[in-house]
């Protein structure tokens, strides 16, 4: 595995990349024209923000948001996600003060959200996985014969 790929902080090197989808409340259709150029601005202003954390896609439908990113580790995903949210909401009501007023007062997006990790490929881990044992194993043996 090449270390090319990965970013780097103190002490680690890392690739932790997500697909995060999110939803405005009730799933209604309101993210197009005016309101998904601004929110498109304000995502990449927002995630600019946090310290390492990059946006490589976005994609807004009229009823949800998709965000393929990188956050380091040092953040939880949960806490990125809070904070975009959370500053978006209010980003969101202050410039188009109508939504708040018409849709649903303090709450802009649903509850939740949905993530999935983007990382290597799976079965190139597990093969990676099952030759390190096995290479260990040799190596094990190669050194006990050693001190017999």
């Amino acid at each position: 595995m090449s270390t090319r790929q990965f970013k780097r902080l103190a002490h680690s090197l890392y690739e932790c990349k997500y697909h995060v989808v999110f939803c405005p409340k009730y799933r209604y259709k309101i993210l197009k024209n005016d309101i998904e150029e601004y929110l498109r601005e304000q995502i990449y202003r927002l995630c600019s923000q946090k310290d390492g954390v990059e946006v490589h896609e976005l994609n807004i439908q009229e009823d949800h948001v998709h965000l393929f990113l990188t956050i380091p580790p040092k953040y939880a995903v949960s806490e990125i996600m809070g904070f975009l949210k959370g500053k978006l909401a209010l980003k969101m009501f202050d410039r188009f003060p109508n939504l708040k007023k018409r849709y649903w007062g303090q709450h802009f997006w649903s509850r939740g959200y949905c993530v999935s990790t983007v990382g290597l490929d799976e079965e190139k881990i597990r093969k990676y996985v099952k030759w390190q044992k096995k290479k260990d194993q040799d190596t094990d043996s190669t050194q006990g014969r050693l001190f017999d």
